[in-house]
């Protein structure tokens, strides 16, 4: 039976349909890998590098946590990313997915400021006519 496992010691080739599956559903520039083994970089909905690590990746998984950073080097030198790490049931790290972070590079409070205005639209298109 066909099925996804991914492990410490999982391959680039191993992380690749998880990795795609971000990278698809985000359509964002991804990076993946395992803790054992390098990964994999996804952009413009190609892998562009098949043994692949990252500073923020490698630190992810030896902090176990999230990290938002810019990094100072690497491929995505001088950009936001976002890199959390893949836990197992035990919590320990396993894995670590990146993203680009386009949340950080976006004025929220601009983009939202219309928020309440919105809300209060949907509201009012919810009450029965009369």
């Amino acid at each position: 039976m066909p099925g996804l496992n991914i492990s410490e010691d999982s391959t680039s080739e191993d992380i690749l349909p998880f990795a795609r599956m971000v990278h698809e559903l985000l359509s964002l520039p991804v990076t993946m890998r395992s803790k054992n083994k390098k990964g994999v970089r996804l952009e413009k909905g190609r892998a562009v590098d098949m043994n692949y690590t990252g500073p923020v990746l490698e630190e992810a998984l030896l902090r176990n946590s999230v990290i938002h950073t810019i990094p100072d080097r690497g491929a995505y030198k001088g950009i936001p990313v976002v890199v959390a790490p893949v836990q197992d049931s035990e919590g320990n790290p396993i894995a670590a997915v990146g993203v680009v972070d386009v949340v950080c590079t976006i004025d929220l409070a601009s983009v939202f400021g219309n928020y309440p205005q919105i809300v209060r639209q949907v509201e009012e298109r919810k009450k029965p006519a009369l």
